[in-house]
């Protein structure tokens, strides 16, 4: 009998069609120890056109439904990139037919619905992890190293972040992003789910104690959020603000204030190139001449894109349960939940003109 290695890829199935699964259909196939096994969408010839106009192998299993890619033995995991409002059904389905989940992100239209998804994962010992991309760049691990560097940066005082793409009239009319039944958190789950991302990893994923929506949030007709801010507050001082918006001109900025120091990134959802990334960091200087100490650029290489670096983590915490009798690793469904918290509390705000959520006890 063969002998059962971690060299053997895992299996991941694409269980929909939309333009993301695009991107990670690429990073699959690009991740060292991974491999598309089949793709799923409701309609047989969509999965068909799909495959083919990505260039998947002959190999590909394709089907012609959700349910049918679930019960492939085939497939080691799924990449689900429905609509939000879709993910708590499929999403637990997935996890009940024993298959690994790497979920779009918002991972859920609120945190109970995100609870349940971590229920079932939990019962099935399957490893879920979301798709925010970034975390998975070498470049988010110098940037961790600089935040916590007591001597460097010292204590963190203040983050801003944001992530905002300027639409057209038929994005804003048409696209899944801004229907309340398909994917009702706009651009708060779409965009705002990456700066809230950035807030809490720049505190450790500690959550704040008290969040607050700004005021100038701008609605569209079905009550989908098409842009706004917010402010984060932690116990002993520290804030956030978050921006997003489908209505300003591109911005993906992080600008991270601490005692002795000061870290800029201009790129952090997408970084300009995919083979590398920068950050800037500045020293402590003096009040009286504040740039006695000039900032310094960084710049970290990757091998493969950022989208692969994730592909490959999920599928390196697979393997380590398919082949070892591993347990899931805990971290990124904990780091999700945090985020949806934080975006739930934003809604809530939103919904409540702006009124002070308490975090406590959530």
């Amino acid at each position: 009998m063969a002998t059962v290695t971690t060299d053997m890829p895992i299996r991941i199935g694409v269980m929909g069609c939309a333009e993301i699964a695009r991107t990670v259909s690429r990073a699959i196939d690009l991740a060292p120890n991974a491999t598309i096994a089949a793709v799923a969408s409701r309609s047989l010839e969509k999965a068909k056109s799909f495959a083919t106009a990505n260039g998947y192998p002959q190999s590909v299993k394709i089907h012609g439904s959700y349910e049918s890619i679930l019960e492939d033995p085939e497939v080691d995991a799924l990449y689900i990139p429905l609509p939000t409002s879709l993910h708590v059904e499929w999403a637990i389905r997935a996890a009940e037919s024993g298959k690994h989940i790497l979920l779009e992100k918002p991972v859920a239209m609120n945190v109970a619905e995100f609870d349940k998804i971590v229920a079932a994962c939990e019962k099935k010992g399957v490893q879920m992890m979301d798709g925010t991309m970034w975390a998975h760049h070498p470049r988010t691990a110098k940037l961790k190293e600089f935040l916590f560097d007591s001597d460097r940066f010292g204590q963190l005082k203040n983050i801003h972040s944001c992530f905002s793409l300027s639409v057209d009239e038929y994005f804003l009319k048409n696209d899944i992003r801004v229907k309340p039944n398909l994917d009702g958190l706009g651009a708060l789950g779409d965009l705002g789910w990456y700066a809230i991302r950035a807030a809490l990893f720049a505190n450790n994923f500690e959550l704040p104690k008290i969040v607050a929506a700004s005021p100038g949030t701008v609605l569209n007709e079905s009550g989908v959020i098409l842009s706004c801010g917010a402010s984060l507050s932690w116990e002993d001082g520290r804030t956030a603000s978050i921006y997003c918006s489908f209505l300003a001109n591109v911005g993906m900025e992080i600008t991270t204030v601490g005692t002795n120091g000061t870290l800029c990134v201009q790129d952090f959802v997408i970084p300009f190139e995919e083979t590398q990334a920068s950050f800037t960091t500045c020293l402590k200087s003096g009040f009286n001449d504040p740039w006695v100490s000039r900032p310094t650029e960084h710049t970290v290489k990757t091998e493969i894109p950022q989208e692969a670096c994730m592909v490959r983590e999920f599928a390196r915490l697979v393997g380590e349960i398919k082949y070892k009798g591993a347990v899931p690793e805990g971290f990124w469904p904990n780091i999700s939940r945090k985020t949806q918290l934080v975006v739930d509390a934003i809604k809530e705000s939103v919904d409540k003109n702006c009124q002070l959520i308490s975090l406590s006890g959530r």
